[in-house]
């Protein structure tokens, strides 16, 4: 009897592994960007498994996201989806770091002398890009500017009523922060933000978002249901191989 038990408590293991190595299999990417005549077939933030293959032709264009970063996939052709490389966890938990809302002072927050070339996280509302942005509900919310040279004063007010707020960098600063409750997300969502050489003003929209992916993939879906474009991008570029 002892000998059954033994074979039948084997067997399951053997098929709880299966399972599980199954499971490991069917990760899956994520469509970042698409064009060409198959856009409509793998619009942006459609699923794709690993073990899928996709059909594309002449002009096609498809950019999939995945654990190990982004993959451009052009056509004609069929092509397989899952070709991984090392993992982009570390570069993606840098991208995403959230700040503690308590250590974030008001106004200007040192960002080094030098300018950076892009935005260097995620939820940084970068001032020179309208739109709609994401953002982890309840925190701080922080701007960032492309230029560190000299002080700048920008003006965010609210497009439905007169509420505003003055977003201050400081000389050398890439970003300038405001607390949760100098920027109330539940209360305002569209707002209008004009920079200190005046112009036209941008149009931008705060989404807040009730939970955050622990994966890339996961968060770029999210950030295409929600029509976060800008940061969808930004999460494709840095993740880029």
């Amino acid at each position: 009897m002892s000998s059954v038990k033994a074979l039948f408590a084997k067997g399951a293991i053997a098929i709880a592994a299966i399972g599980f190595l199954g499971t490991a299999a069917a990760q899956a990417g994520v469509v970042v960007k698409s064009s060409g005549p198959s856009a409509g077939t793998y619009p942006v933030g459609k699923k794709l498994e690993d073990a899928a293959s996709v059909t594309l032709k002449s002009g096609d264009s498809i950019t999939v996201l995945t654990d190990s970063g982004t993959r451009v996939i052009t056509g004609p052709g069929t092509h397989r989806v899952g070709e991984r490389g090392a993992s982009k966890r570390t570069a993606f938990a840098m991208l995403t770091r959230q700040r503690s809302g308590a250590r974030v002072r008001t106004g200007a927050v040192r960002g080094g002398a030098a300018a950076s070339s892009s935005n260097p996280n995620l939820w940084n509302v970068d001032t020179s890009k309208p739109g709609k942005v994401c953002l982890p509900a309840g925190d701080a919310v922080t701007f960032w500017r492309p230029a560190v040279e000299g002080e700048e004063t920008w003006v965010l007010g609210s497009a439905v009523s007169d509420f505003h707020v003055h977003v201050k960098f400081g000389d050398g600063d890439a970003t300038a922060s405001l607390n949760a409750e100098e920027l109330p997300l539940s209360q305002n969502r569209l707002y209008d933000l004009s920079g200190p050489a005046g112009g036209a003003k941008q149009r931008m929209e705060f989404v807040a978002l009730a939970s955050m992916p622990d994966n890339a993939e996961d968060l770029a879906v999210m950030l295409a249901e929600n029509g976060c474009t800008g940061q969808l991008d930004l999460l494709s570029d840095k993740l880029s191989n």
